[in-house]
């Protein structure tokens, strides 16, 4: 008997440009049965959002949840970004890095993400 494999699920902003460009970007490098993305404005998102002890009103990070539990900022991306085959080497260099400065970068992006990239008035997923 075959046993079902679920898929990663990472939650995102949905109206945020930066965030749907990486969406958009995973899906068209991850394999097609990895990740199950929702957005966080979503019913789904805003479940696994009170879930996980997150608020609802608004995210800051990307969150992966997998097999191994839930990941975020830095940590998180870079996790979503080694499960694609042709980026693994690049998010092991990548993971050299302390995560201090990792996440100081990472959170510089995120608090100014949507002044310097803008926001969206759709989503690339549909919810």
């Amino acid at each position: 008997m075959e046993q079902q494999q679920t898929k990663d699920i990472i939650i995102f902003d949905g109206e945020c440009n930066l965030c749907n460009g990486v969406v958009g970007w995973l899906l068209r490098f991850a394999p097609e049965d990895l990740f199950h993305f929702t957005p966080f404005q979503s019913p789904e998102g805003q479940n696994l959002l009170k879930q996980y002890g997150f608020p609802t009103q608004e995210l800051d990070t990307v969150i992966l949840i997998d097999d191994n539990g839930l990941k975020t900022h830095s940590d998180g991306f870079l996790k979503i970004v080694a499960k694609i085959p042709k980026w693994q080497r690049v998010a092991a260099l990548l993971a050299f890095i302390p995560r201090l400065i990792r996440d100081t970068i990472y959170k510089t992006a995120s608090k100014n993400r949507l002044k310097w990239f803008g926001k969206s008035s759709s989503c690339t997923i549909s919810f």
